[in-house]
């Protein structure tokens, strides 16, 4: 069985970093590359960046993780959305590792 996957979508690099680091303190989970996005209206934002951050573990070591990134998130700059797959079919793992920051 594959690991599950916890993706949570936050405004902004620091709130990523931020998330990142609260989700890897508060369970054993492992980071896949960041990836970013840049919504349609940047200059109606406050933040004109949105960054998912991806975790990878067991199902309840994803929860944990996806739970305390979003407290800490919302602490910066906010959350955008989040959710959990339980175990990635093959073609979702290959999108998994694909990322924006490797383009210029």
């Amino acid at each position: 069985m594959g690991k599950a996957v916890g993706i949570i979508e936050v405004y902004g690099l620091v709130a990523a970093f931020v998330a990142c680091d609260a989700g890897c303190k508060a369970a054993a989970v492992t980071v896949e590359t960041f990836d970013k996005n840049k919504p349609g209206n940047p200059d109606g934002l406050e933040v004109p960046l949105i960054v998912a951050v991806k975790f990878r573990g067991s199902v309840a070591a994803v929860e944990a993780a996806v739970e305390a990134a979003e407290e800490a998130a919302d602490r910066v700059s906010g959350v955008i959305c989040k959710h959990i797959i339980p175990n990635a079919e093959d073609g979702t793992e290959k999108m998994l590792k694909l990322n924006a920051f490797d383009k210029k």
